[in-house]
This record gives structure tokens, sequence and C-alpha cells, in this order.
């Protein structure tokens, strides 16, 4: 029997997920592992006890981990934050002999977890990092492009946009205040510079985006790894970015100023005789004031858009290839959930060959991963098809859409 164990299964990723999983027979057993075992069980019985299992998993505790990777054929790891557990956890994996997939979007955590390569290699597995909507897709989707639409790839331009999701739970919130702490990677002029958020190396890349079926929205520097992977996997490439918002605009400057503030410290502070600790009641304090912010911007449903821009030249002439995954019903659960699963499906199927710790274009086939995300949404009954949507603009600025029909 064939076993996939999906580790956060409960998360808004996770359950996402498994809900396209579990109606599918590319494995025999799937196993939803989580730290709240009475929603596992809750999700287990909703998709069928039959085929879907429930454990407790305590991802703080080595044994836990160990306990309930056992005996699978293929981990999914969509435990956040990743960096704290993503190395962890692929160490877990590794040290078990099992194949790993993870949506792992920290820039660090995804350089600590690719220099475990040898390690990972050495135990004979394959671990795919980073393998949701970006980082993850857009990997694939630019890989694509430079293989199949491009002779040459100059500029990679990534942006992403959601909002509205039912829930954010402590781990997301935790994983924004680190991206906008940390010094943020970016290919510039064939370099790797970094930037800060709010310094103006930073703001010198904001920009104002159109994404399709979401909105207009400013994005800024996110600390994506595909400005850290591509560039090596991309000949020629000068220019990789990455950038980003959650909506509304409000709530994400509300997760701003919190950082800003210096808010997000782990120090604790005594607060009428009470040890607080900054970090957990900033958390605290934007998930209270979340839904109130969603309400005012009118936003009542997930919504969510992945937008990447390839230029470069054809036949000696600049084209440029615009690519947007978007949807005003779906937000970052489906929009990292669908591809984690994709991952996790061809992994199962051996279509991943390639031993050692990798991001997504290092070692997916572009055209698999394209066709399998039409089978499943089909499958599914949610969509027709991959929702890809393409435009090709020539030398003379005459813009084409481009049909994948999958």
């Amino acid at each position: 029997m064939s076993r996939l164990v999906v580790l956060g299964g409960c998360g808004a990723v996770g359950s996402t997920a498994m809900r396209y999983l579990a109606p599918t027979d590319y494995y025999d057993e799937y196993v939803v592992a989580d730290k709240d075992i009475a929603a596992a069980r809750k999700l287990a019985a909703e998709l069928g006890e039959d085929k879907v299992k429930a454990l407790e998993l305590n991802a703080d505790d080595p044994q836990s981990l160990k306990d309930v990777i056992a005996g699978a054929d293929v981990v999914l790891n969509c435990v956040g934050p990743f960096y704290k557990y993503g190395p962890v956890i692929l160490g877990a994996a590794i040290e078990a002999g099992i194949d790993y997939v993870d949506i792992c979007d920290d820039m660090d955590a995804t350089e600590i977890m690719l220099e475990m390569d040898g390690k990972a290699a050495g135990a004979g597995i394959s671990a795919l990092v980073g393998m949701g909507s970006s980082p993850g897709m857009a990997n694939v989707l630019v890989k694509f492009t430079a293989e199949t639409l491009l002779d040459k790839v100059d500029a990679v331009d990534i942006y992403h946009a959601h909002g509205g999701e039912d829930v954010e739970g402590p781990a997301v919130i935790k994983h924004r205040f680190h991206s906008m702490e940390i010094d943020i990677p970016m290919f510039l002029d064939g370099e790797y510079k970094t930037v800060r958020l709010f310094e103006e190396s930073g703001k010198a890349l904001e920009e104002e985006t159109e994404f399709r079926d979401v909105g207009t929205y400013p994005v800024y520097a996110y600390p994506h790894p595909e400005t850290i992977t591509l560039p090596k996997y991309i000949k020629g490439v000068k220019r990789v970015t990455n950038l980003g918002l959650v909506i509304p605009v409000e709530y994400a400057n509300l997760i701003k100023d919190m950082v800003r503030l210096g808010l997000t410290s782990d120090e604790p502070l005594e607060v009428q005789g009470q040890m607080v600790i900054p970090r957990e009641f900033a958390v605290a304090f934007v998930i209270s004031r979340r839904d109130g912010l969603l309400e005012k911007a009118g936003i009542d449903f997930a919504r969510g858009c992945l937008k990447i821009v390839v230029k470069g030249e054809k036949d000696g002439e600049p084209s440029t290839f615009v690519f947007q995954m978007s949807s005003s019903g779906m937000g970052m659960g489906e929009g990292t959930g669908i591809p984690a699963a994709m991952g996790a499906i061809m992994m199962g199927q051996g279509k991943i060959t390639l031993k050692g710790a990798f991001p997504p274009e290092a070692a997916v086939n572009p055209m698999d991963m394209i066709q399998l995300a039409g089978e499943l949404i089909k499958s599914s009954g949610k969509g027709e098809g991959a929702p890809i949507y393409i435009e090709q603009i020539d030398s003379a600025g005459k813009v084409n859409v481009i049909d994948l029909k999958l």
C-alpha cells in the first residue's frame, strides 16, 4: 500500500491539499496529521475514514514526528512557520528515508534546507522544497517559458496578492512578521543584492500592479526563494524579483505597523505583573482586527492571484510573457494547496527522480505539472482545467492571448 502523510493537514493549505487528494487513487492511504487531533479526526471523517486516517502531531517533539511519518512513502509538510519547522521536519524525513515535499516560502529556511542536499541524496530521497504557489508554480512556469517560449530570458518579476480566507492562523502572521524583519534577497543587474522593506532599498521596488480578477494593488518586496534559486537554473537572467501583498491594504498596513513599531520582539516584557511576549501580543492583536478590516473593505470571500512577467527574446526580437493564475472565490489555501497536492502526486508517481534537496525548477517537468493541474481541478468538480491566463507581448507592443487548452 502507498501512503501519503500530510503534516499540518488541518491548516488552510494542508486541508485544501487533503480535500483535493482524498477523492483520488494516487495513494492507497492518506494520513492527516495535526496538533489538533479533534480537527484531524473531523476532517478524516468528512473525507472518508476508510481511506483517510488521523494522527496527532507535536512538531516540537522529535519522537512524535518520527512516529507520525513512520511507514509513509511521501511526506507533504504544511507545518509553519517554516523558518522554525522546515529544516527540522526535512531532517526527520532524511533520517527515515522518506521522500519529502513542502510549501516553504521562507527564504532563509529554504537556504538551510537546500544545504541539506548532500544528506538527502546520501539517504536516497528526493526533497522538493517550496512546491506551493510562490514559490512553486511560479518556478515551474518560468522554467516552462525558458524551455519552450523564449530563446533567452532577461528578467523575471513575480507578483502575488491574496486575502479574505476564512481564517489566518498565528503561523501565517508570524511568517509575515518574519518576512518584513529580515534582509530581502533580490537578483538585480545580474547580482544577488539585499533590500530592507522599510528602507529606501526596499521602497525603490514598490509598485502598483493589476491582478486579474482581483484588482490593482501596491506590492512590496517579499523574501520568497525564487530570487535565490531561479538565477541558478535560468541561464543568462539578469533580474529576478518577488513582490506581494495581503489584501486589503489596510490589513497589510496593520501588519507592517506591528513590525515598524518594534512590537514583534520575542523578548518578554512585564505588564502589570504578567510576562508578555510582544510577538504573541502582536499576532493576537492582528487576528482580532482582521475581520473588521475585511468587512470595511467589502471583502467577504477569498480571492487571490499569482502573476509572473517573463521578459526576453525570441528569434532575436524582444518578447514578454505574462502568466496569471487568479480566482475570485479561492485564496491562499487553494493557490498553495493545489500545487502542493500535485507535488505530492508527482513524487508518488516517480516523476521526480532527482535525489537530494532542490527547488521545483530543478526537477519538475512543467508540462507534467500543468497537465496534472488540469486533471486535478476537473476531477474535483471545481473547474474545467488549470486556470492559467497567458499573454504574449511582442516587440511592437501587440498583446496575444495564448490558450494551453488544458
